[in-house]
């Protein structure tokens, strides 16, 4: 007796089929995909292949006055 026997794997994809749809798994997979491909890259010190958004001001003006 295994920890996971294919009894147990079943009853775990329904019930993510249930919580979280058909639609939304492939995408939680890709980013779960992404998380342990970043932090396979992190412990062999490889810099990410994704751009990062460094910008912290998103409405790209140079003055500091508040939007209206």
């Amino acid at each position: 007796m295994g920890l996971l026997e294919p009894q147990h794997i079943i009853l775990i994809v329904l019930a993510l089929l249930l919580f979280f749809g058909g639609r939304k798994i492939p995408e939680l997979m890709r980013g779960l995909g992404r998380g342990v491909k970043e932090f396979k890259d992190a412990q062999n010190g490889e810099t990410s292949s994704t751009p990062t958004n460094t910008n912290t001001n998103p409405t790209n003006s140079s003055d500091d006055k508040p939007r209206v």
